[in-house]
């Protein structure tokens, strides 16, 4: 059994892929599910879509890769973390759409909680900031908004996870309610130095204990997925959320070490090691990965849009009809524009924080075009990336952290977007062999508890470069193109009455 299942649940779409011990791929098997957009700002998935597409996207790759449940030594899921699902323990029923973690629904309660003064106490216990994106409010406005939810809830009645956790209920048949500590550091709830669940937060956010799950490790036994499911019994044994698992898919073991994940969003990760390093610019500490008992901190920068400007392109403005064609649509551009697109369409991450602000485009002329706009969309991606690589600077001293950005994730397929990332950043960007990532740290997880895969280090061997993007720009160049985005980047924070 030298064959490890990795569930990668995402925010577009469920995906199962089947390594082999050496860590090549022996298959992938993908299927894409609703989004749902009830009002402005709003974005729901049916917790039954996550699910029926994620056990349909296991069979077809065990099905592909001509393997049965017997040959697989374990089963790791990975997944978008701080979407929130809340159902009935009973009956396994979702009592509201699953809030994914793009949706701004509860900005206002921040804000209120924010003037209330309780960020600080936040802030210290979680390394996040208040701010919708985190679970913990998610959880609150579902028990507040379905009828009777929050009395059930207090009695019992109702249990919490994030995606992780609820697929593994499922799998398990409803025998284990877990999830594992990087998940539990995203939803506000949990105190990421004790490593447990808070009670003071608990009851800042209005959320019953009992509805919480068990906190493991992200390399444990977890459980046994029911053997109708698969064709068999097989133990689920690793869980770390999408951005934890892709560092460790980049073997970024080492402190210093950065990976960045372009995906719906962006997410960039810089290994802190045993410390938690308290963020002086806006971003998040978070725990990169437990592995028998012990946590390894990491900085966080997220940006909410990255491929999803790409797709908007696609499906909001009709000027492509697949993500490939946005870089030599982008190399056609008018090079004495300078369009920027500062894509906030559902408020701005790191390192800004601010939920209210919107999108908007700066530089049109009336020779802008389709490949204007995809020359800003993919540029965008790379300011995001350079204003969280400059916060991480400033907390984490530039001797310390590794210049070389390690990067995975769909649009890393795009060299033009690439080789831009790297000439603004003036500094080598490495895409690996492995462009699935994500998925690779989760099956790593599961296969260091099965004795498939080894110890970190040896692990770490395996990594192997497929290209290194070096800067080629000129410093006039950069300076001019960065002076224009901060510029842009103000003047839709100042769109923001409230905006600092």
């Amino acid at each position: 059994m030298s064959f490890v299942l990795a569930i990668d649940q995402g925010t577009t779409s469920s995906r199962a892929i089947v390594f082999r011990g050496d860590i090549s791929i022996a298959a992938v098997a993908q299927q894409e599910f609703p989004q749902h957009f009830p009002a402005s700002g709003w974005v729901e998935h049916e917790p039954e879509d996550i699910w029926t597409s994620t056990i349909a996207v296991c069979r077809e790759a065990l099905k592909k890769a001509g393997l049965s449940a017997k040959d697989i030594a374990a089963i790791g899921i990975t997944n978008q973390r701080e979407t929130t699902v809340v159902w009935d323990r009973a009956t396994g029923q979702a009592v509201h759409r699953a809030i994914v973690w793009q949706d701004r629904r509860t900005a206002d309660v921040c804000a209120r909680l924010k003037a209330e003064g309780c960020e600080p106490i936040v802030s210290n216990k979680t390394g996040l900031i208040i701010d919708p994106y985190f679970s913990g409010t998610k959880v609150a406005w579902i028990l507040d908004h379905v009828p009777g939810a929050r009395k059930r809830a207090e009695a019992g009645e109702l249990m919490f996870g994030t995606v992780d956790c609820y697929l593994l209920w499922r799998l398990t048949g409803g025998k284990v309610h877990a999830t594992d500590a990087t998940n539990a550091s995203r939803t506000l709830l949990f105190n990421i130095h004790s490593g447990e669940w808070d009670d003071e937060l608990l009851k800042l956010l209005r959320v019953p204990r009992s509805m919480l799950p068990e906190v493991k490790d992200s390399s444990a036994k977890f459980g046994e997925c029911e053997p109708d499911l698969l064709g068999g019994a097989i133990s689920i044994s690793g869980i770390a959320g999408d951005q934890q698992a892709a560092t460790i898919g980049q073997a970024c073991f080492a402190p210093g070490m950065i990976k960045s994940t372009y995906g719906t969003g962006c997410f960039a990760l810089l290994n802190t090691g045993a410390t938690p390093v308290a963020s002086k610019n806006k971003l998040l500490t978070t725990i990169a990965y437990q592995l028998n008992g012990k946590r390894t901190y990491a900085l966080e920068g997220s940006i909410f849009v990255a491929g999803s400007a790409v797709q908007w392109l696609r499906d909001g403005l009709g000027i492509i009809k697949q993500a490939a064609e946005t870089g030599p649509l982008a190399d056609k551009s008018d090079s004495t524009q300078s369009v920027y697109l500062v894509p906030a369409f559902v408020g701005m991450g790191a390192p800004y924080w601010n939920p209210n602000v919107r999108g908007a485009l700066f530089g049109l002329t009336r020779n802008t075009g389709p490949a204007e706009l995809a020359h800003a969309a993919l540029e965008s991606v790379c300011y995001q990336t350079y204003d969280l690589r400059e916060a991480m600077r400033a907390d984490w001293p530039g001797e310390k952290a590794a210049n070389v950005l390690r990067v995975d994730g769909g649009m890393t397929a795009s060299d033009w977007t690439m080789q831009r990332l790297s000439d603004l950043l003036d500094a080598p960007v490495d895409r690996p062999m492995i462009q699935e990532t994500t998925a690779l740290g989760a099956a790593y997880l599961a296969g260091l508890q099965a004795g498939v895969y080894p110890e970190p280090s040896k692990f770490a061997d395996n990594w192997r470069l497929e290209h290194r993007f070096k800067p080629n720009m000129s410093a006039t160049t950069r300076e001019r193109k960065l002076k224009g985005w901060a510029r842009a980047v103000k003047g839709v924070l100042a769109s923001d009455e409230g905006a600092v």
